[in-house]
């Protein structure tokens, strides 16, 4: 019958890592102590932000109630963005769009809608929905 350690040499080395050391310099006494650094950072900054001008609409809802849970957008934003497509809508340039064949799965520009809707309401004069949509042309960047 054979005994095996329960700490093995590498897990013994490792937690040893995490301790500072003391580094001997040339005349045989001892530095000051060091911290050791870590090898591995996770950046807020790397992560990509999402595709505007290809979501699907329930991708885009669970980016808005993400965004308002951690209140980065108010909630006028977010019910905006949460509200379905109309089945028609109109262009900046007066063009009738049919938006019927868009559903939650089907990838979209939103990025380009929105845009459109904020246009339109700047022209028409009506400050409740330039407010709203400018905040969520924001949020899309």
């Amino acid at each position: 019958m054979e005994i095996f350690p329960v700490r093995s040499s590498q897990s013994w080395l490792f937690g040893q890592k995490d301790k500072p050391s003391a580094a001997r310099s040339a005349d045989g006494t001892f530095g000051s102590l060091t911290q050791i650094r870590p090898t591995f950072e996770v950046r807020q900054d790397a992560v990509e932000k999402p595709d505007f001008n290809s979501i699907s609409a329930a991708e885009l809802r669970r980016l808005a109630r993400e965004s308002f849970d951690q209140g980065s957008i108010d909630g006028e934003t977010f019910a905006t963005l949460s509200e379905p497509l109309p089945m028609q809508t109109i262009d900046t340039m007066g063009n009738v769009v049919d938006l019927s064949g868009v559903s939650d799965a089907t990838n979209f520009n939103f990025r380009d809608y929105y845009r459109d809707r904020l246009q339109i309401a700047t022209s028409i004069g009506d400050a409740y929905d330039v407010d709203r949509l400018r905040s969520v042309v924001n949020f899309m960047g």
